[in-house]
Parts: C-alpha cells; structure tokens; sequence
C-alpha cells in the first residue's frame, strides 16, 4: 500500500464509530495494488469477524469498533500473526452473541492495517477487504469463530466490450448524478470515480458507498458475474436518484414557503413603518376601537368573556394568516349584535287601535288580539311574545298586517320569507370554521334591525320545503317556542340569544302543509276574504289613493264611484283578497294620468262604463239565481280560495236500466255525498210518494256546471238530495232558496265550513232563504248583523226538514210521466 493511502487511514483510525458498526470510507487503491491483491496467496483456514450493518466490499478500506469479547480476543491473535481475518455479515443486527448459522454464507477476506485500543476499553480496526470468499466447513466458535474457505473470483468481461462499456458509463452517470443531488458527499469522490480503470473494483466501491439496506448490499457481494452485478448495482442506484430527487423537491418547496413567509413578514413590518409615519391606523387600531365599543354594550357575563377570548386570539394571530379576516368579522358581529337592546312599547291601547284601523278595513278579531297583547304587556311587563299564525287566502293583507303591528307597537319591523328555503342552515348559520360562513337569518335579521324586540315576520311558512341538507321547519321549532327560545343556538353565533322578546307573526295560505308540531307552537288566527262590501272600502280608503299617489295624481284628478268598483270586483277579479283590484285600480288610473301628461280633456268621475271602456268586455259573469220552473235544479253554496260562490246542482232522468252518471269534474268526496243522497231517497222513497220501480227502469245523470272547474267536498249533499228529490217527484224548488251542509245515510245533515264566505255569496246572488245545519248557528253569530238583514236562515238537522223547507206541493210545468215497462202501465208520480 502507497504511504499516502497509509497517511489516510492513520487520520481516519481515530474517528469514533459505533460499537461492532462501521463507517464506510471512500478509498482508492491503484491498479498494480488491485492485482496485488488478487495475486497475493491466502490461507484455506480463516478467523471470522461477524460486523452488523454493513458489508466489506474488496479493495475498500473501512474502521470496525470491536467490544463483544470474542472479536477483540479474535483481533489481537491476528493482529501479531498474518492480519489476515474473514468479515462476514450478520443476518440480524440485534443479535449479541453470533454463530455461523447467524452469517451470512459470503464474506470478504480482509488484512487489519491498524489497531488501536481507545480508554474505553473498545478497540478499533482498520481493515482492507481483499477477496470474496464463501464458507465451505464451519470449524470453530470458541475461543473465536473459524471456518475453511473458498475464495470466489470476479468474472467482468473485457472493458473493451460494448456491453462492459455501456454497464460501466451508465454505473458512472449514475453516480455523478447522485453526487449531485447529495451536497453531503465531498466533491473529490467524483474525481476518485473518475479515475476507476478497474470495472470490477467500480462495482465493488460503488456498492460499499451504496445507500441500501444489509441485504442488498449482500446479494451484490454473491454475484460472480459482473454484468448482473453491476446491472443490480445500477438499479440501486437509479432507485437512489429518485429519493433524493424527491428529497430535494420536497426542501425546495419547503424553502420557498419559508422564504415567503419572510418576505411577507419584513413587508408587513415596512407597510407598518409608513402607515405610523402617514398616521394611518392598522389592524391592531381596529382590534382597540372593538374593544371600546363593546364597553358600551349590555352584555351578560359569559358574552363578555367569550369576547375577551376571541380578541386574544386574535392579537396572537398573524394578520396576514387565512384565518385573521374571518376571526375579525366575527368579534366585529358579536359587537353589532343587539343583545339587551331593545326599543319601548307604546302602551296607548286607542293609538295602537287607531291605527291599526287607519292601516286596515275589518279584521276585527286580529286587531282585538293585538290589543290584548298590548294590555297585558301594559300590566305586566315581562311578558313572553306570542307566536301568532295569520292563516288565510293571498292578498287578503297578512303580510301587510304584520308592518302595521310594529307600528301599532311602535317596534322595529323585519320580513323573512321562507317560500322555497330548504336548508337548514338558513335557519341556524353555518359553523364559522367554513369559508364563507354566515349566522342565520334570523340572527342576520335581528343585526340588521339592531333591536332584540321586534316584530318579526316569518311570511309564507307553509312553503318551507326540505331535502338532503336539513329540514328547516324542525328548525324552526326552537325558534317559534316561548318556552326554548330564550336561548336559541346558531351554529355561526356560537353563543345563546335570548328571542323570547321577538313578536313572531307568521303567515300561510294552507295548514295541511305545515309541520304538525310546529303547528302546535303557534296561534292560529284565520284571515278570511273580503266580502264586497268590504272590499269596496279597501279600495276607497286605501287602494285608489295608494295608486293615485303613486302615479303623481291628486284627489281632484280623479274619483270612483261605488258601482264602479264594484264593477271591477264583479266582473274582473276573482280573489279573496284585494290585489288584483289595486292591480286594474291602477290600471284606470294610469289611464287617466296619461290623460293629464297629454293635457287631454277627460272624464274625472270613473263610472262603470268607463271602467269597461278602459278595462274591456267583463272576463267574469256574475252567478246569479235561475227561476225555479225546471225540476231537478238546486241552488247550491260552495266555498272557494277567492271566496264563497253559488252553484247549481243539475238532475236529469231519461229510460234506461237505473244507470247513475255524475259530471262536472267532480272529486272523490262529492261523488260519495250523491250516492249517499241516491241511497236515502231509494230508502224513503214511499215517504215521498215514488214508486220504486222508477229507479231500474230511468237512468239518473247528476252535474255541476261548469264542467271545467273541479269540485270536491261534503258540502253540497243535501243540495243534490233536493235535486234528486224534486226531479223524481217533478215537484218545484222554492224560489230564491240555496243551501249547503253534509247528509248521512240516516238521513242527519251535518255541519260544514266557509259559512261566511257562503253567506255573502247567496246575498251577491240574491237568494232570500237560505238552509243550514242547525251545528252552524255559531257561525252566523259571528258574521255582521248587517250581512244577514235580507235573508231569512233556517236551520234544519234532518233532510226531512230540508225537504218541507225545499219542495213546494207544485209540479213544474209540463211534468215527466214516468212508464214503468214491467206493468206496461203509466204511473204518474202525485
């Protein structure tokens, strides 16, 4: 060995490594060195020198720190002999006390350079792999491991091959580019590979430096040929490039972030000089203006902790973090909460009542309940808002009301419409962990109106849908609780907020629709539509000067009279409520301001041939009633969204085989009440003087005219047994009559509902009697007296009494003889 190569292992000699581990060192040795080695006669006869965690390649020089008893014993004897030992690998690091089965089959005979005994105790080696071997015959384990061996040679083809070149360039590029991207390894190892001539000595020093595992390093160390050694060795090492390829991507995108984050901070730091400079205020200014405006607020005391907490939180982040804008938005909605802010009821009952009369024509029962909340309210102050529910048709003023209340009240007003909400979350917020977090609208709305006590407007709560998202209905259950909603949750919010103070007015067109336990939690007043009386002062007090207003007019511009608006009501609107009338109110009046902007003589005062002149030919015809001279027909009484309605009931008989036929487009319902009224009369039919024998031998048709309008309901059962009656005794109906309520087969008339709306429709029609179930008197009790002055009610609880009340003892004019086939003789019906 060179004295240079010497000089190298002396220094390295006194570097600390691990007990029985070694460090791999790159060293060279020269070409006429390499075939020393080889060259150089070794005994059969070897000591074993069992190393964990690494494999001695020959030609490689490395340090071995010797401690297990039996190596330094093993060592020492070498040492003043040959310094010739066998370095075997062991199969399982962990193993203290090895035996031959603990080796791997394999070695590198080795000559020991130097030895060294530290204070320690451990002594340290340096050693220089000379020769594959592998073990033929296990010898020996005490006093130290040995063995008889085979020595193994190299067989590399030529360098001049194509393929050893190509194995060898590819080994060499290989390594470059692992030098490369390991800045740990000294630059000088690319010149030491560079000058390799050796192909086998390469592959050797290559896979000594490789970074593998035990066993990889071991499977290179068996393999004779050195092609596939150094195809293996080039899989290593490609497997190598790619970790630490991925290894440098890794640092660099972790560098990058770093180095941003300190362009960011050193900017913040410099935008922070410049606006101390400028005066101006940053986030922290903010932060304290927070801060001193919620010393004012009147805040329970876990609110005000829960605030102190955030800004701490917050003066702990950094402003330019994702998170800060989202910390600060919700400190600043805490602050603008209005949480025991609350404005003063007016407790002037003749004021809140005034106007709400000024505001609204009728709806007596609503303002006498508002005026009761109002007392109590006034008596005793710390009563819970009432959870009211205005059920009723479109345009009849729910909506409206609610505005007059608050101003009746003298509270803030605020409208959410839940027509088409289907998520949950619209009711209570989403968690502010969420980008683009939002409380709910009903937290959103209190902020808005920055009162705890106002009246709230939940409009259209009977079109609240649900899907996947949530039900908002179940929701709304805490929200509309007297007795939860003094600590209502929003997810956004994070904090409970007393809503016992809030006046909940819902609104809806149906019930059926509406959650039945939510149902429960509100108080159900019914709207029901304008008669037309009432409707006639809508538009007089409040509709035509709305729209006059509106459309630049003054009083003396323009006038109504009341034929003309009623004109509109009869004959251009069918509705409950009044907005299609402001609708063709305005339409008239848009008509005459056309006029003025032209400066056109007019007419002032809007008769009703004007108003058909502006509005057209009339869309609807008005029912009225229809003489009593054909048998069979009946005046009925219906009730309808807009309102209450006369209908006829149509009976005809023609031969046949006693087929029913029913027409009409009528429901389920009312065709059971014209079978069940066929039933009775088939029954009694002795008690009205008709023989039997007419039912098999006539076909009975039944219809409602108009055939376009569908109809349903139990209502119009005694209506269709006067019509059966009368047409089957071709006796006459009295004239002017209508009637409505249900029949049994026991002949019973039950009560029905709309009795108002029904009322004032036989009244529009000009009917004079009228005929209902005897349940229904509380009804007309409730309806004005003034209503009722022209008609005579009678009140009946058996069909009996429907039939004196109904059928006169006069026969129609030109009554039907009925021929009854099976006695070939004529009956007439007496």
């Amino acid at each position: 060995m060179s004295r240079k190569k010497n000089d190298l292992v002396t220094s390295l000699a006194f570097s600390s490594f691990n007990e029985d581990d070694s460090g791999e060192l790159i060293q060279l040795i020269a070409p006429d060195e390499e075939e020393g080695l080889n060259n150089e006669p070794l005994p059969g006869e070897i000591p074993i020198l069992p190393v964990r965690n690494t494999v001695l390649f020959p030609g490689v020089v490395i340090p071995i720190t010797v401690g297990r008893q039996k190596s330094i014993r093993l060592v020492k004897k070498s040492y003043r002999g040959d310094r010739i030992i066998g370095v075997i690998a062991q199969k399982n690091n962990k193993t203290e006390e090895p035996g031959f089965k603990d080796l791997y089959n394999v070695g590198t005979v080795a000559r020991i350079v130097k030895m060294l005994v530290l204070p320690d105790g451990n002594t340290t080696i340096i050693i220089q792999g000379k020769k594959r071997f592998t073990i033929l015959d296990a010898l020996n384990e005490d006093p130290f491991m040995t063995a008889k061996v085979k020595y193994l040679e190299d067989k590399f083809p030529a360098k001049n091959k194509k393929e050893t070149k190509a194995v060898l360039q590819s080994i060499k590029d290989a390594a470059n580019r692992i030098l490369k991207l390991n800045p740990e390894i000294p630059q000088e190892a690319q010149i030491a590979i560079d000058n390799i001539d050796s192909p086998s000595f390469l592959t050797h020093f290559l896979s000594s430096n490789l970074n593998a595992d035990v066993d990889d390093k071991q499977k290179l160390l068996e393999i004779n040929n050195g092609i596939k050694r150094g195809t293996l060795l080039l899989e290593y090492m490609l497997k190598d490039i790619q970790m630490l390829e991925l290894k440098r991507e890794i640092q660099n995108k972790v560098h990058t972030d770093i180095d941003q984050q300190q362009r960011d901070y050193f900017l913040r730091q410099q935008i922070k000089i410049l606006q101390d400079e400028l005066g101006n205020e940053g986030p922290e200014h903010e932060l304290k203006l927070l801060k001193e405006k919620s010393k004012k607020k009147k805040w329970e005391p876990e609110v005000r902790e829960h605030f102190e907490k955030e800004c701490d939180k917050i003066m702990r982040m950094n402003s330019a973090a994702a998170e800060y804008p989202v910390a600060m938005n919700y400190v600043e909605f805490l602050v603008d909460m209005p949480w025991n802010d609350f404005t003063k009821d007016n407790f002037d009952l003749n004021r809140a009542l005034k106007i709400l009369d000024r505001d609204h024509y009728g709806l007596s029962k609503i303002k006498e309940r508002i005026i009761e909340f109002l007392a109590v309210r006034k008596l005793k102050n710390d009563l819970k808002g009432p959870i009211l529910c205005f059920y009723g048709p479109p345009g009849v003023g729910k909506t409206s009301l609610g505005k007059s209340i608050a101003k009746a009240l003298n509270r803030k007003y605020v409208r959410m419409s839940l027509g088409g909400v289907h998520d949950e979350a619209e009711i209570r917020g989403h968690r502010k962990t969420y980008v683009g977090a939002m409380p709910g609208k009903i937290i959103q709305h209190i902020k808005k109106v920055k009162t705890a006590n106002p009246v709230f407007v939940l409009d259209e709560i009977d079109k609240v849908s649900s899907d996947f998202r949530g039900d908002p209905s179940s929701a709304l259950l805490e929200v509309l609780d007297p007795e939860q909603n003094n600590s209502f949750s929003d997810n956004y919010l994070e904090l409970d907020y007393n809503l016992s103070n809030v006046l909940f007015i819902a609104t809806a067109n149906r019930l059926d629709t509406i959650q039945p336990a939510l149902r429960d939690r509100m108080e159900i007043i019914e709207l029901t539509g304008y008669t037309l009386e009432e409707k006639v002062q809508i538009a007089k007090k409040h509709l035509i000067p709305k729209q006059r207003e509106a459309h630049g007019l003054k009083a003396k511009d323009i006038s109504f009279t009341d034929q003309a608006i009623v004109k509109i009501i009869e004959n251009y609107t069918r509705e409950s409520g009044v907005r299609n009338l402001e609708r063709l109110a305005g339409k008239v009046i848009r008509y005459v301001a056309k006029s003025v902007a032209m400066e056109q003589e007019y007419q002032k005062r809007i008769t009703p041939a004007k108003v058909r002149d502006i509005l057209g030919a009339e869309i609807f015809d008005k029912e009225l009633y229809e003489d009593n001279h054909t048998s069979g027909v009946v005046t009925g009484l219906a009730w309808t969204q807009v309102g209450g309605e006369i209908l006829f009931i149509e009976s005809s008989l023609n031969r046949g085989k006693g087929k029913l036929t029913l027409s009409g487009q009528l429901g389920d319902v009312m065709k059971e009440s014209a079978m069940a009224a066929l039933s009775y009369l088939k029954a009694n039919a002795d008690k009205l003087d008709i023989d039997y024998r007419v039912f098999e031998n006539y076909d009975l048709h039944i219809h409602v005219p108009a055939g376009a309008v569908p109809k349903d309901g139990p209502s119009a059962g005694v209506t269709m047994f006067t019509s059966l009656a009368s047409v089957f005794t071709q006796r006459k109906v009295r004239a002017k009559l209508a009637m409505t309520g249900e029949i049994t087969l026991r002949g019973k008339v039950l009560p029905v509902g709309g009795i108002k709306e029904k009322i004032l429709a036989a009244r529009r029609a000009g009917i004079k009697d009228i005929i209902l179930c005897q349940k229904n008197k509380k009804d007309i009790e409730e309806i004005d007296d003034n209503y009722l002055s022209s008609l005579n009610i009678h009140f009946v609880n058996t069909v009996d009494e429907v039939i004196k009340l109904a059928l006169l003892d006069e026969k129609v004019i030109d009554p039907m003889i009925f021929d009854i086939i099976d006695t070939k003789s004529k009956v007439a019906q007496n």
